[in-house]
């Protein structure tokens, strides 16, 4: 089984070398109890430790079942140790933080062996100790004899082929030695012992072998192995086949152990926890490396967070515009300036004129380009990465949001707003300029403006106080201030105040007049400000067509409070008031409305009855009955011909009616009830005299005076269309009278006339000063596939860069007359404030990382003497298998959990110093930047934490695996 050949061990001292055994050979049984005696230095726990296999022979061979060990490996001798042999130390060499269980079942972990089944043979090998119900002692709660009884459980538990004993008695006293040996005999039965000992008298009474050593030689053997005793002759084996050299492989890699890393980890915090103080001040100072980077990172954050809002905030307010008809001012700027230049090339004996209007308009109409707003509309919706880099994309549209309110007074114009006009204070051209203004998000006059189509920009943007957010075309919001004020200017433009009051106020003021403006502060409730209606009327409502063309009704006052009185309702169905922390605002004005409202005035303004008309005519005027004057038409109008403005067209028209053929008089006379008319064109004589009896043969003349009055100051317009409020009574006395064939041939009348007069008004030889297109503009016809204007709202100012990509990318892909210019109003921002703070951050993290590195290589220190103060525990667990891997994994496991202390903890004192960090932010600025360390950040820094007390315990850690486990047990 086991048996020694020749072997000799020398140790180097200094320049001298000293032999401790001397060609020691001896043969063991498989059951047997040897007892090894002699003199202190003889030898003796040499020997026991190269037949452990924690020391190696000089020379000479050890071998195992008739294996030689000359070729072992360290792995082999791991095994070795592990499987076959059970060391029983005299000063027990228990680990003083694990219980007595943990101390039993060590070795059972460094052989793989499952946990239930560990724990199933560790109190059985207790048991057999006679220690079962002692299983969750610490070593120091336990008498000398008891620890001596766990180290034999220890032993005994792998169920070793062999188990050593270096003295096992020599610290107990004699009743507790007899116990001691008494359980080792019984051992022996079944297994082979070898001790080492000083007392002859126990090794008499209970040894079946005594081998006696001298100046590392054997003297004497009591029992030694028969060598005369003829053993059977093997058969020389067979070569090994691939299949034998596979499965031996595979055997020896199921016999080598291995220390799992958890268990590395439960043996480090076990033996941390003994030592919490040092444990504690250890990861402290690990720590505040951790703390310094924590803190800045948390106030870059702050500082990150408050800038993304603000860019989302000012972004909503201020997008990427692309509009129908764009020029690029810094292109005009740059030409202006070229032109100069080349322009100054003559002598200056003289002073020379410079062309600098002449330049500037060449260089505006050069520079001006229409959009093709229709194909890139296309190619935006068909763009899937577009929806993550902007908060919305909205298309506005060149049609009028005609807004009213309803009164006892009247009807009153909301929107457009035309306050300022009223006052004085800027003509209808600067009102239009500054509404254009505000819809590119400056300060704008008009109190309505679409809200941005992205429902959580505006949660982050502004609270709604009271009521809820619009869900409907016809639901709108009021916004106030972060103080729950509207200013007046809205008051009197929504006329929650009378806006009359202020009518003439600025030009009264500059005639020097005593003016006096209602400053007295108004109160309202939310459910006063919730039960605003408003109407909208689209554009078309506002003309009636009248002989043919169509009149502008917007001064006739009834005709307005009808037209407001059919128009869409639009509640109020919510009051916002912007976020504290909302450094802007995306609704501009001081009501929002939703864009499908905006869809929803199109669809109405492409339906009307006139629009129809003009696109059905786009050679006519329908505001005159003149034709559009074309290139064509221009050059066969001879020298007399006028083109004539709107107003004049419309009273020449009406000049021209007298030309009315005569059946279209005879049949108004016929309505008219006069009998002596001749009968009209078409009409039979029965036919005419069934229809004079209708009207009634008593009271034919009365009938025909009061028609013919009636007929002469009638608006033909209003029987037409069916509006008969506009009459007077003498003339709806006239049209109850009459039947409803007079009506019919009265409606024919009117027609005929209307087309006549359409008919000579286009053949009139004058022209429209108007177009096409401009009357469709001030239809407010649009089509929804070609807006306007598009504006694109980025989410930051990184995600502008990429949809300005977009857009490059989309101008490279088409040719140059549908390439696209935008209005970049944030391009001359400090996008680069970002970069800024970022780089603050690292240069003040790098300063904080060499504090982090101190930390780290004291950590490294710390583990260091944490390897003096485990020396020991080194050389037990090599005793029982450990390889230097797993040594080197034991204090790896260490350090990386002070790492992950010194880490946890500095993350949870960052944490708790951001609030006084943010109370003196709060209290020393008005900026709302609140300092918070990122979740993933926090992950990172502990990441860093640990990876950087592993690397500084690489070094302790490999010089704890080369120490020799001999000289390591012999440590105190």
């Amino acid at each position: 089984m086991l048996s020694l050949k020749d072997i000799k061990k020398d140790y180097v001292v200094g320049d001298s070398t000293v032999s401790a055994l001397k060609g020691v050979s001896i043969d063991f049984r498989e059951n047997e109890f040897v007892s090894i005696l002699g003199p202190s230095g003889c030898g003796k726990t040499t020997l026991l430790n190269i037949i452990g296999g924690l020391d190696r022979y000089t020379s000479g061979d050890l071998n195992i079942n008739g294996k030689s060990t000359k070729d072992f490996k360290d792995c082999d001798w791991d095994s070795y140790r592990n499987h076959s042999i059970g060391f029983v130390f005299q000063s027990y060499n228990l680990i003083p933080h694990q219980t007595v269980l943990s101390n039993v079942e060590l070795a059972l972990t460094l052989s793989g062996v499952s946990k239930s089944e560990r724990r199933e043979r560790a109190v059985k090998a207790l048991k057999q100790v006679g220690l079962g119900d002692q299983l969750h002692k610490k070593p120091n709660q336990m008498s000398g004899g008891q620890m001596q009884r766990v180290a034999i459980a220890r032993a005994l538990v792998n169920e070793p082929d062999i188990l050593l004993a270096d003295e096992p008695t020599g610290a107990l006293d004699t009743e507790t030695s007899v116990q001691i040996m008494e359980l080792l005999k019984s051992i022996s039965k079944d297994k082979l012992i070898i001790m080492v000992t000083h007392n002859p008298e126990l090794a008499m009474k209970y040894s079946s072998r005594i081998i006696k050593l001298l100046d590392g030689k054997v003297i004497d053997d009591s029992d030694p192995l028969d060598k005369n005793v003829v053993e059977p002759i093997k058969k020389p084996e067979k070569e090994p086949t691939k299949a034998d050299k596979k499965a031996a492989k595979k055997e020896r890699k199921k016999l080598k152990t291995s220390m799992n890393f958890l268990t590395a980890l439960s043996l480090s915090r076990n033996n941390l926890m003994t030592k919490k103080a040092r444990t504690l001040l250890t990861s402290f100072a690990g720590s505040i490396g951790i703390i310094g980077i924590a803190l800045i990172l948390s106030i870059s954050n702050g500082v990150q967070l408050y800038i993304d809002q603000v860019q989302s905030d000012t972004l909503s307010s201020y997008p990427l515009q692309i509009t129908k008809t764009t020029a690029s001012i810094g292109e005009i700027m740059n030409t202006m300036a070229k032109n100069h230049e080349d322009s100054a090339n003559h002598d200056k004996d003289k002073v020379y004129s410079q062309n600098a209007m002449g330049e500037m308009i060449n260089t505006l109409m050069e520079e001006t380009k229409v959009n093709n707003l229709e194909k890139f509309k296309k190619y935006l919706d068909d763009n899937s990465d577009l929806k993550d880099l902007t908060s919305d994309v909205q298309y506005t549209y060149a049609t009028t949001l005609n807004v009213f309110t309803e009164s006892d007074s009247g009807v009153m114009q909301v929107n457009p707003s035309t306050l300022l006009e009223d006052m004085g204070y800027m003509s209808s051209t600067q009102m239009e300029a500054m509404s254009m203004s505000g819809s590119m998000g400056g300060m704008g006059t008009d109190v309505w403006s679409e809200m941005i189509d992205n429902e959580e920009l505006i949660d982050k943007q502004y609270d709604v106080i009271a009521g809820r957010l619009p869900e409907k075309y016809n639901e709108v919001v009021l916004v106030v201030d972060k103080n729950n004020e509207i200013n007046d200017y809205v008051l009197y433009s929504l006329g929650l105040l009378d806006p009359s009051s202020l009518n003439g106020i600025v030009r009264r003021a500059m005639a020097g007049e005593d003016i006096s403006v209602d400053s007295e502060q108004h109160v309202y409730t939310y459910d006063e400000l919730l039960d605003l209606k408003f109407k909208v009327v689209p554009t078309p409502d506002f003309y009636k067509k009248k002989d043919g063309v169509w009149e502008d009704m917007t001064g006739d006052e009834s005709y307005m409070k009808k037209a407001v009185a059919n128009g869409t309702e639009i509640s109020v169905v919510g009051i916002l008031r912007p976020d504290e922390d909302a450094s802007s605002a995306s609704i501009s004005g001081a009501i929002g409305y939703r864009h499908d409202l905006m869809t929803y005035l199109i669809d109405e303004v492409d339906n009307s009855e006139i629009v129809k008309e003009q696109i059905a005519n786009p050679d006519i005027d329908v505001f005159t009955g003149l034709k559009f004057k074309t290139d064509e038409n221009a050059a066969d109008t001879d020298s007399s011909s006028e083109t004539v403005s709107d107003s004049t067209a419309d009273t020449e028209s009406k000049a021209d009616k007298t030309a009315d053929s005569s059946d279209t008089d005879k049949k108004a006379g016929l309505v008219a009830g006069d009998s002596s008319m001749e009968i009209p064109e078409g009409m039979t004589e029965e036919q005419y005299k069934a229809l004079m009896e209708q009207s009634g043969a008593s009271n034919t003349g009365e009938l025909a005076d009061m028609g013919m009055n009636a007929m002469g100051s009638m608006d033909m317009s209003a029987i037409q269309g069916g509006d008969m409020s506009s009459l007077t009574e003498t003339q709806k006395k006239y049209i109850a009278s009459l039947s409803d064939e007079q009506m019919e041939l009265m409606k024919q009348m009117l027609k005929e006339q209307s087309d006549t007069n359409a008919d000579q008004l286009a053949n009139s030889g004058k022209y429209s000063t108007s177009n096409y297109d401009n009357n469709m503009k001030t239809l407010g016809y649009s089509v929804v596939e070609d807006p306007d204007s598009i504006n694109i709202y980025p989410v930051d100012f990184a995600s502008k860069e990429k949809i300005i990509d977009i857009i490059d990318d989309y101008n490279d892909s088409v040719g140059e007359e549908d390439k696209i210019e935008y209005t970049d109003y944030v391009g001359l921002m400090m996008s680069s404030i970002t970069s800024i703070i970022n780089a603050i951050s690292y240069v003040l993290i790098a300063f904080v990382a060499i504090s982090l590195v101190v930390s780290s290589i004291m950590i490294g220190i710390i583990t260091y003497i944490s390897v003096l103060e485990r020396t020991k525990e080194i050389g037990i667990l090599r005793s029982i298998g450990a390889s230097k891997r797993d040594i080197s994994r034991v204090f790896n496991a260490e350090t990386v959990i002070v790492g992950f202390v010194a880490g946890a903890l500095g993350i949870i004192i960052s944490y708790l110093l951001t609030i006084p960090i943010n109370m003196i932010i709060a209290h020393l600025t008005d900026v709302p930047i609140r300092a918070s360390i990122p979740v993933s950040a926090a992950v990172v820094l502990i990441a860093i934490s640990v990876c950087l007390t592993l690397i500084a315990g690489l070094f302790p850690s490999r010089v704890a695996a080369k120490k020799d486990p001999v000289i390591a047990l012999r440590t105190e």
